[in-house]
């Protein structure tokens, strides 16, 4: 019975490894198209905080610039082109987003606090998912075109 559990554990193991990184590569793309998407046609949710965060520059080509910019990162991911361009433009994005919490902390923090989040300061944590994501998925579609 126990050999039963193991050969389980190792073919999953093995389907993890054959499955893990080609789905969060997906996935990942699909998120970056569905929100450059939005931005584009200016109705993501995150317009107001974009705006507050960032009133020097030109609002409705600023959005479509970044969703232009979101989605080729998506397509990027999704297609395996260019790699180290897609990587280093969904870097450049992720800068923009961990800025934003230095340029307006009260949209981000309640009390002052960095530990007490707004739902808009749990927006910008959650992409440090999104950055890990893109170290496991550059290393590994850049060693796959070496």
């Amino acid at each position: 019975m126990m050999q039963f559990f193991q050969n389980i554990d190792h073919w999953l193991v093995r389907e993890m490894e054959r499955w893990g990184i080609p789905l969060l590569r997906v996935t990942l793309g699909i998120v970056f198209i569905w929100f450059g998407l939005l931005k584009i046609v200016n109705v993501s949710p995150v317009v107001d905080m974009i705006s507050a965060v960032y009133p020097f520059v030109p609002m409705p080509e600023f959005l479509v610039v970044l969703g232009i910019w979101e989605v080729v990162i998506g397509l990027g991911l999704l297609t395996k082109r260019a790699p180290r361009i897609t990587i280093a433009l969904l870097w450049l994005q992720m800068a923009g987003v961990f800025a934003a919490p230095i340029f307006a902390p009260m949209l981000f923090y309640d009390y002052g606090n960095p530990f007490f989040l707004t739902t808009l300061g749990e927006f910008v944590i959650k992409n440090i998912v999104f950055l890990s994501a893109s170290l496991v998925i550059g290393s590994r579609i850049v060693r796959e075109q070496v």
